[in-house]
């Protein structure tokens, strides 16, 4: 495992006007995540885990702080390489899936790579290879209404594979689920690393998921502290 980070977030702040009103969100979270590691990002509803996953991903930008992924400033690039970066060296879970559903599974774990303007034909076989990958090759032709829960997870998961990402960003990604489910969810993450090297950072309100990670932190007042 190399000794650089592979995501560093160093000071990070972010405030929203609210009216007259400034809410500062975070206050100075710093943490990182080395190439091929699980870290959990541990508090409670509304404390700013979103916030912190979407500044990571360069969904939106810090107030103050910085961000250097592979060693490199992330926002000092260009917009067309943030684009590149969300779409090709890292991936996103959510909560509540974020499937199209009139789409089958097969096609919504297509998009990303259609996105990044891949031929059809491969979009499709990567992602048959992703569905297959987290256990859903009897149910590509599917569409989310007629999945269950953690398998329209699963779709969510192979969607991030897609394009090969160097780290995977969930964010409650279980949060949504049964504890058995969770399990199974959280247990493909670990398997994923294991055999693909993907480093994960898993945002998460359930201390007993957060306990499986190597390490983690705990977002408090703004400011994410090592547990």
């Amino acid at each position: 495992m190399s000794s650089a980070p592979l995501i560093l977030g160093e000071e990070l702040e972010k405030s929203y006007a609210s009216g007259p009103e400034v809410v500062h969100v975070l206050r100075g979270a710093s943490l990182h995540v080395n190439q091929g590691e699980v870290v959990a990002l541990v508090g409670a509803s509304g404390v700013g885990k979103s916030t912190l996953l979407h500044l990571l991903g360069a969904l939106d930008r810090p107030t103050q702080g910085r961000v250097t992924f592979a060693g490199e400033d992330l926002f000092a690039r260009p917009e067309a390489q943030l684009v590149r970066y969300r779409r090709h060296e890292i991936g996103f879970v959510f909560q509540f899936y974020n499937l199209l559903g009139e789409m089958s599974a097969l096609e919504n774990a297509m998009i990303p790579s259609l996105l990044a303007r891949r031929p059809a034909a491969e979009a499709r076989d990567r992602a048959a290879e992703a569905l297959t990958e987290v256990g859903l090759a009897d149910r590509m032709r599917h569409r989310p209404g007629e999945l269950s829960g953690g398998e329209q997870q699963r779709v969510a998961i192979a969607r991030a594979l897609v394009n090969g990402p160097r780290l995977i960003l969930a964010d409650e990604p279980t949060g949504n689920l049964d504890p058995k489910t969770s399990e199974v969810i959280y247990d493909l993450f670990l398997r994923l690393q294991a055999e693909h090297g993907i480093a994960f950072l898993i945002a998460t309100h359930n201390p007993d998921l957060a306990r499986k990670a190597e390490r983690g932190y705990r977002l408090v007042e703004g400011r994410a502290r090592p547990m």
